[in-house]
């Protein structure tokens, strides 16, 4: 089960980072956003924190997300991320595709439970 977890969770990181992001009101630092992720996705998508940021650097690279650096009262600095204009696009483009994907597994399954059909 653990396997599965962690491959299923693995194509959607993505999507739900670019998520908390655009639901942000400000900039977040990625402590903020893996709590943002443990608290939304109900533990779901919860894992290391310091396995967000290569996902974090990869969307940035793409265009999809600007970050910045600031100096933290307590501690060393923080680099803050915000979703861009292309990312919203983006975000919307792969939320389409998640859902008619969903929707397609779950015809699947809902099917499989309902027995053999005749």
């Amino acid at each position: 089960m653990r396997k599965f977890q962690k491959e299923l969770s693995a194509g959607t990181v993505s999507l739900a980072l670019l998520g908390v992001l655009a639901a942000a009101a400000e900039p977040m630092y990625g402590y903020q956003i893996a709590k943002r992720l443990e608290s939304v996705g109900e533990g779901v998508l919860a894992g290391k924190q310091s396995a967000l940021y290569p996902v974090l650097r990869n969307l940035e690279g793409a265009g999809l997300l600007q970050s910045f650096v600031e100096p933290s009262v307590a501690g060393p600095p923080r680099r803050y991320y915000r979703i861009t204009a292309v990312g919203r696009d983006v975000l919307h483009a792969w939320t389409r595709a998640w859902c008619a994907t969903r929707d397609s597994v779950d015809s699947v399954l809902d099917s499989v439970s309902q027995g053999p059909s005749a």
